[in-house]
């Protein structure tokens, strides 16, 4: 948002008006400053009058759609849904469940949970989840259901003859890329197994936030924060140290989110990404030398595990140790998987709440558009999909439109938003950069359909 007002004060003229910038989803907009005023006012008003239901709307469609969540959420023709979790632990999965749980039990639905991912539900590792059986989950880190990377291909018998024998009409996957192939495979399984024609949906639960058809991820915030929180940790006892450089690497896989977001936010001097290859000359070890001579005695350098399979860790801690003797000594930290656990931030607490309520309301009328002679049967591509944030909405998008989208050798998708992002962490570093400003916010004015979008 800092560079965007920076933007539009040099795109600015005597005639632009005062403005205001705000987010909607992951999308930077302007809002004409006096009409923020006026709304703000006219919410105000409707609460001074006891006009609830006018003031509600008048906070916008993302305050509405929370407080329903929260109604649902706080307050206790049946179908059987099972939900699971699928792939590496990520904190929020435990939300994520709770409300897929219990917004089932509000639609009058019964719920199973399966433990351990689809292992689990060849192994029969199912039972039925009441209301307090979730009770307290939302804070909690990791997997209480267990989670595990198997994929679903190995086990259709198993999987079909439970699925019968429990009468599952639904299924709800919370996890990261191998939720995802779990859904490709069970496309491709309907085509063998009438009984995996039911609805399900994968809900991106990842710390690498590398999920095709969704911006954002349940867990990739705690594990910035994580990351963000490690950095000053290891940077505090060296307040006293001068001419020290910290070379630190994330998890990721072959997706340089973790590293991206968290470089910006701690203020780092690089960091290195699969998706920007990199040479030795960009090491960037003079600049580092040219930073020793300044005030700032301290530098930061983030990599993503797998950013280069001969530039390691080690390697770029050897590089510095020996270029930058006599000038600044270097420490390295692997920070592993202590970025999956943890308490999950409010983020994404709320996120994977919604996302749960979202997924299961999706998921009940999905049900009942595939009841067909006293049976589900659901064999649409729209009937197996991906819930993903997309700029500034939730939406389904069948699995099998997304394999066009994505890179599977390297996991990732094949478009990443915040790559538009790279250049301002180099421009905070002071390097001699220019910033591409072809995709910046343009102004935007507000209307009583308008104003939620954008979070006023």
């Amino acid at each position: 948002m800092g560079v965007e007002a920076v933007m539009a004060l040099l795109e600015g003229t005597p005639d632009t008006p005062a403005c205001v910038v705000s987010l909607s989803g992951n999308q930077a907009v302007y809002l004409p400053l006096m009409e923020c005023v006026q709304v703000t006012k006219d919410v105000t008003r409707a609460m001074d009058d006891k006009k609830f239901d006018e003031a509600m709307k008048l906070r916008g469609q993302s305050f509405m759609n929370n407080w329903e969540v929260y109604k649902l959420v706080a307050h206790s023709g049946s179908h059987t849904v099972a939900v699971m979790n699928v792939g590496a632990p990520a904190a929020g999965m435990n939300a994520a469940v709770r409300s897929t749980v219990r917004i089932g039990l509000i639609q009058g639905n019964q719920v199973l949970v399966v433990h351990d991912g689809f292992e689990g539900l060849a192994k029969r590792q199912i039972e039925e989840a009441g209301w307090s059986y979730v009770g307290g989950w939302t804070g909690q880190g990791v997997s209480k259901l267990g989670t595990k990377r198997t994929l679903p291909k190995k086990s259709f018998e198993q999987i079909s003859a439970n699925i019968t024998k429990f009468n599952i009409q639904g299924l709800v996957i919370t996890g990261g890329f191998k939720a995802y192939i779990g859904g490709l495979e069970l496309m491709e399984g309907r085509k063998q197994f009438d009984e995996l024609c039911i609805p399900f949906v994968v809900i991106p639960a990842t710390v690498s936030n590398n999920i095709p058809g969704s911006d954002f991820s349940i867990g990739a915030d705690t594990a910035v924060n994580t990351i963000c929180t490690t950095c000053y940790r290891i940077k505090q006892p060296a307040a006293g140290t001068k001419h020290r450089v910290f070379i630190i690497e994330t998890m990721g896989g072959y997706c340089g989110y973790l590293a991206t977001m968290a470089g910006l936010a701690a203020g780092a001097d690089a960091a290195y990404i699969f998706e920007e290859p990199f040479t030795i000359r960009d090491l960037q070890v003079e600049h580092l030398v040219q930073k020793m001579k300044t005030t700032v005695k301290r530098g930061l350098v983030l990599r993503n595990e797998k950013c280069n399979e001969n530039y390691t860790t080690d390697f770029i801690f050897n590089l510095y140790s020996e270029e930058g003797k006599g000038i600044f000594d270097s420490r390295k930290n692997v920070l592993g998987h202590m970025q999956q656990g943890g308490s999950p931030t409010p983020f994404d607490r709320n996120f994977a709440t919604k996302m749960g309520a979202k997924a299961m309301n999706w998921m009940s009328g999905k049900i009942k558009e595939s009841y067909r002679n006293g049976r589900i049967f659901a064999n649409t591509p729209d009937s197996g999909c991906v819930l993903g944030m997309r700029k500034r909405a939730l939406v389904f998008q069948p699995v099998a439109e997304l394999k066009d989208q994505t890179d599977f050798e390297h996991r990732i998708p094949k478009e990443q938003w915040w790559l538009k992002l790279r250049p301002i962490l180099k421009i905070l570093a002071k390097y001699e950069i220019d910033l591409d400003t072809s995709d910046h916010a343009h102004l935007e004015h507000i209307s009583r359909k308008r104003c939620g979008e954008a979070g006023v």
